[in-house]
Protein backbone atom coordinates (compact mmCIF):
# COMPACT_ATOMS: atom_id res chain seq x y z
CA UNK A 1 0.00 0.00 0.00
CA UNK A 2 1.36 3.13 -0.55
CA UNK A 3 0.04 4.66 3.03
CA UNK A 4 -0.04 8.46 1.42
CA UNK A 5 -3.69 11.10 1.65
CA UNK A 6 -5.17 10.94 -1.73
CA UNK A 7 -7.92 13.44 -3.35
CA UNK A 8 -9.76 12.93 -6.56
CA UNK A 9 -11.41 15.69 -8.81
CA UNK A 10 -13.03 14.75 -12.22
CA UNK A 11 -14.35 11.90 -14.27
CA UNK A 12 -12.17 8.33 -13.82
CA UNK A 13 -12.11 7.69 -17.46
CA UNK A 14 -10.59 10.84 -18.34
CA UNK A 15 -7.02 11.27 -18.85
CA UNK A 16 -4.97 10.81 -15.69
CA UNK A 17 -2.52 13.84 -13.81
CA UNK A 18 -1.19 13.33 -10.97
CA UNK A 19 0.05 16.53 -9.03
CA UNK A 20 3.00 16.22 -6.71
CA UNK A 21 3.62 18.92 -4.26
CA UNK A 22 6.96 20.57 -3.01
CA UNK A 23 8.85 20.38 0.41
CA UNK A 24 7.13 21.77 3.50
CA UNK A 25 3.61 21.83 1.58
CA UNK A 26 0.79 19.37 0.54
CA UNK A 27 -1.85 18.67 -1.95
CA UNK A 28 -3.64 21.80 -0.98
CA UNK A 29 -0.72 23.91 -2.83
CA UNK A 30 -3.17 22.74 -5.97
CA UNK A 31 -6.08 24.25 -4.96
CA UNK A 32 -6.38 26.85 -7.38
CA UNK A 33 -6.11 25.14 -10.40
CA UNK A 34 -7.63 21.71 -9.44
CA UNK A 35 -11.36 22.92 -10.57
CA UNK A 36 -10.57 24.09 -13.97
CA UNK A 37 -8.02 21.17 -14.88
CA UNK A 38 -10.76 18.57 -13.69
CA UNK A 39 -12.85 19.39 -16.36
CA UNK A 40 -10.10 17.76 -18.67
CA UNK A 41 -8.77 14.84 -16.50
CA UNK A 42 -8.63 12.53 -13.44
CA UNK A 43 -6.51 14.72 -11.60
CA UNK A 44 -4.76 12.93 -8.89
CA UNK A 45 -3.21 15.33 -6.02
CA UNK A 46 -0.90 13.56 -2.96
CA UNK A 47 0.32 14.40 0.51
CA UNK A 48 3.60 12.78 0.50
CA UNK A 49 5.12 11.18 3.34
CA UNK A 50 5.12 12.87 6.27
CA UNK A 51 3.07 16.20 5.07
CA UNK A 52 -0.43 17.15 4.94
CA UNK A 53 -2.85 14.15 5.95
CA UNK A 54 -0.05 11.33 5.40
CA UNK A 55 2.02 9.85 7.83
CA UNK A 56 5.12 10.11 8.66
CA UNK A 57 8.04 7.92 6.93
CA UNK A 58 11.28 5.99 7.94
CA UNK A 59 12.69 7.30 5.12
CA UNK A 60 12.49 10.05 2.87
CA UNK A 61 15.32 9.65 0.30
CA UNK A 62 13.33 10.90 -3.48
CA UNK A 63 13.80 7.35 -4.69
CA UNK A 64 11.54 6.35 -1.78
CA UNK A 65 8.81 8.76 -2.27
CA UNK A 66 8.96 8.29 -5.35
CA UNK A 67 8.46 3.97 -5.15
CA UNK A 68 5.30 4.82 -2.51
CA UNK A 69 3.92 7.47 -5.79
CA UNK A 70 4.22 3.85 -8.13
CA UNK A 71 2.91 1.91 -5.36
CA UNK A 72 -0.03 4.10 -5.77
CA UNK A 73 -0.34 4.13 -9.33
CA UNK A 74 0.00 0.21 -9.30
CA UNK A 75 -2.74 0.50 -6.72
CA UNK A 76 -5.55 2.55 -9.21
CA UNK A 77 -4.30 0.50 -12.16
CA UNK A 78 -2.88 3.38 -13.97
CA UNK A 79 -0.03 4.01 -16.46
CA UNK A 80 1.22 6.75 -19.04
CA UNK A 81 0.07 9.48 -16.66
CA UNK A 82 0.86 13.14 -17.11
CA UNK A 83 2.65 13.65 -13.93
CA UNK A 84 3.70 17.46 -12.72
CA UNK A 85 5.80 18.18 -9.79
CA UNK A 86 5.83 21.57 -7.86
CA UNK A 87 9.63 22.20 -6.89
CA UNK A 88 11.12 19.50 -5.06
CA UNK A 89 8.11 17.33 -6.18
CA UNK A 90 9.67 17.53 -9.56
CA UNK A 91 12.35 15.20 -8.25
CA UNK A 92 9.85 12.91 -7.19
CA UNK A 93 8.14 12.64 -10.66
CA UNK A 94 11.74 12.12 -12.27
CA UNK A 95 12.44 9.40 -10.03
CA UNK A 96 9.27 8.11 -10.36
CA UNK A 97 10.34 8.22 -14.23
CA UNK A 98 13.68 6.51 -13.43
CA UNK A 99 12.40 3.43 -11.76
CA UNK A 100 9.14 2.81 -13.55
CA UNK A 101 9.18 4.51 -17.11
CA UNK A 102 6.16 2.78 -18.16
CA UNK A 103 3.81 4.70 -15.52
CA UNK A 104 5.05 8.09 -16.89
CA UNK A 105 4.09 9.10 -19.94
CA UNK A 106 5.13 13.05 -19.34
CA UNK A 107 6.94 15.55 -16.76
CA UNK A 108 5.80 18.78 -15.89
CA UNK A 109 8.03 19.96 -13.31
CA UNK A 110 6.32 23.77 -12.36
CA UNK A 111 9.84 25.79 -10.26
CA UNK A 112 11.85 23.00 -9.84
CA UNK A 113 15.48 23.66 -9.63
CA UNK A 114 17.90 22.18 -11.54
CA UNK A 115 20.97 22.15 -9.60
CA UNK A 116 22.44 22.85 -6.50
CA UNK A 117 23.98 26.02 -7.36
CA UNK A 118 21.12 27.51 -8.70
CA UNK A 119 19.47 27.61 -5.37
CA UNK A 120 19.17 31.70 -3.95
CA UNK A 121 19.44 32.78 -0.60
CA UNK A 122 15.87 31.96 0.99
CA UNK A 123 13.49 34.74 2.60
CA UNK A 124 14.18 35.37 5.86
CA UNK A 125 11.10 34.01 7.18
CA UNK A 126 12.04 30.61 6.21
CA UNK A 127 15.46 31.16 6.97
CA UNK A 128 14.28 32.04 11.05
CA UNK A 129 11.84 29.23 10.62
CA UNK A 130 14.09 26.17 9.84
CA UNK A 131 17.79 27.33 10.93
CA UNK A 132 18.19 25.76 14.96
CA UNK A 133 18.32 26.69 17.70
CA UNK A 134 15.35 28.38 17.07
CA UNK A 135 13.91 27.10 14.35
CA UNK A 136 12.52 24.07 16.16
CA UNK A 137 10.88 26.20 18.87
CA UNK A 138 9.11 28.45 16.18
CA UNK A 139 8.14 25.53 13.93
CA UNK A 140 5.95 24.27 16.89
CA UNK A 141 4.25 27.64 17.53
CA UNK A 142 3.02 28.52 13.81
CA UNK A 143 0.45 30.47 13.92
CA UNK A 144 -1.81 30.97 10.27
CA UNK A 145 -0.64 34.25 9.72
CA UNK A 146 2.77 33.16 10.39
CA UNK A 147 2.01 29.87 7.52
CA UNK A 148 0.52 32.25 5.05
CA UNK A 149 3.64 34.84 5.42
CA UNK A 150 6.01 32.02 4.82
CA UNK A 151 4.27 30.46 1.69
CA UNK A 152 3.44 34.09 0.35
CA UNK A 153 7.23 35.17 0.63
CA UNK A 154 8.42 32.87 -2.47
CA UNK A 155 5.70 34.64 -4.49
CA UNK A 156 6.85 37.56 -6.65
CA UNK A 157 3.16 39.26 -6.69
CA UNK A 158 0.34 38.90 -3.73
CA UNK A 159 -1.22 35.70 -3.24
CA UNK A 160 -4.33 34.38 -1.72
CA UNK A 161 -3.10 31.48 0.28
CA UNK A 162 -6.13 28.06 0.21
CA UNK A 163 -6.61 27.32 3.79
CA UNK A 164 -6.26 23.85 2.64
CA UNK A 165 -3.02 24.68 2.09
CA UNK A 166 -2.48 26.11 5.39
CA UNK A 167 -3.61 22.98 7.13
CA UNK A 168 -1.58 21.05 5.63
CA UNK A 169 1.71 22.74 5.98
CA UNK A 170 0.71 23.21 9.72
CA UNK A 171 0.51 19.40 10.27
CA UNK A 172 4.20 18.54 8.72
CA UNK A 173 7.03 18.39 11.78
CA UNK A 174 10.24 20.35 11.87
CA UNK A 175 11.72 16.75 11.79
CA UNK A 176 9.61 15.96 8.61
CA UNK A 177 10.68 19.13 6.99
CA UNK A 178 14.29 19.14 7.83
CA UNK A 179 14.58 15.07 6.82
CA UNK A 180 12.99 16.07 3.52
CA UNK A 181 15.12 18.79 2.68
CA UNK A 182 17.96 17.44 3.10
CA UNK A 183 17.57 14.44 1.20
CA UNK A 184 15.79 16.50 -1.83
CA UNK A 185 19.97 18.21 -1.74
CA UNK A 186 21.25 14.71 -1.73
CA UNK A 187 19.23 13.71 -4.45
CA UNK A 188 20.63 17.08 -6.69
CA UNK A 189 24.28 16.65 -5.54
CA UNK A 190 24.07 13.12 -6.86
CA UNK A 191 23.36 14.23 -10.53
CA UNK A 192 21.53 17.73 -11.68
CA UNK A 193 17.87 16.74 -12.76
CA UNK A 194 18.57 18.14 -16.45
CA UNK A 195 21.55 15.12 -16.31
CA UNK A 196 19.03 12.23 -14.67
CA UNK A 197 16.27 13.60 -17.84
CA UNK A 198 18.68 13.15 -20.84
CA UNK A 199 18.40 10.04 -19.94
CA UNK A 200 14.39 9.85 -20.12
CA UNK A 201 12.80 9.48 -23.28
CA UNK A 202 9.97 11.59 -21.76
CA UNK A 203 8.65 14.63 -23.09
CA UNK A 204 9.19 17.12 -20.55
CA UNK A 205 7.66 20.52 -19.90
CA UNK A 206 9.63 23.23 -17.73
CA UNK A 207 7.58 25.80 -15.99
CA UNK A 208 9.40 28.28 -13.93
CA UNK A 209 8.89 32.19 -12.84
CA UNK A 210 10.87 34.70 -14.12
CA UNK A 211 10.75 36.23 -11.05
CA UNK A 212 11.52 32.94 -8.92
CA UNK A 213 12.65 34.05 -5.60
CA UNK A 214 13.84 30.12 -4.52
CA UNK A 215 16.20 29.63 -7.19
CA UNK A 216 18.08 31.58 -10.09
CA UNK A 217 15.57 32.07 -13.58
CA UNK A 218 18.07 31.65 -15.17
CA UNK A 219 18.70 28.09 -14.76
CA UNK A 220 15.62 27.01 -16.11
CA UNK A 221 17.81 27.37 -19.54
CA UNK A 222 19.58 24.54 -18.47
CA UNK A 223 16.71 22.14 -19.13
CA UNK A 224 17.16 23.31 -22.79
CA UNK A 225 19.70 20.52 -23.00
CA UNK A 226 16.98 18.06 -22.47
CA UNK A 227 15.59 15.86 -25.44
CA UNK A 228 11.80 16.43 -25.89
CA UNK A 229 12.00 19.34 -23.26
CA UNK A 230 10.10 23.04 -23.53
CA UNK A 231 10.59 26.08 -21.21
CA UNK A 232 7.95 28.21 -20.50
CA UNK A 233 9.27 31.40 -18.75
CA UNK A 234 6.23 32.88 -16.77
CA UNK A 235 6.89 36.91 -16.38
CA UNK A 236 6.89 38.58 -13.01
CA UNK A 237 5.67 35.32 -11.24
CA UNK A 238 8.07 33.80 -8.31
CA UNK A 239 8.08 30.77 -7.15
CA UNK A 240 3.96 29.91 -7.03
CA UNK A 241 2.61 29.55 -10.38
CA UNK A 242 -0.54 27.73 -9.30
CA UNK A 243 -1.04 30.31 -7.11
CA UNK A 244 0.30 33.72 -8.68
CA UNK A 245 -0.91 32.70 -12.29
CA UNK A 246 -3.40 29.89 -12.04
CA UNK A 247 -5.17 30.67 -15.59
CA UNK A 248 -1.79 30.52 -17.26
CA UNK A 249 -0.81 27.00 -15.24
CA UNK A 250 -4.01 25.58 -16.26
CA UNK A 251 -2.95 26.54 -19.85
CA UNK A 252 0.10 24.87 -20.07
CA UNK A 253 -0.53 22.08 -18.38
CA UNK A 254 -3.25 21.30 -21.04
CA UNK A 255 -1.08 21.52 -23.82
Amino acid sequence: MSEMHVVHDGPEDAPPLLLIHGSGASGGTWAPVVPALAERHHVIRVDLPGCGNSPPSASYDVPDQAARVAALLDELGLAQVTVVGHSSGGYVATSLAEQRPELVGSIVLISTGPRLDAVLRQPFILRVLLAPPFGPLLWARRSDTMIRRAISSIAARPVEVPDELVDGVRAITYRSMRAVLRRNSAYLAERGLPERLADLKVPVLVIFGAADPRWEPSSARLYDAVPYARVEMLPGVGHLPMLEAPERTVELLGT
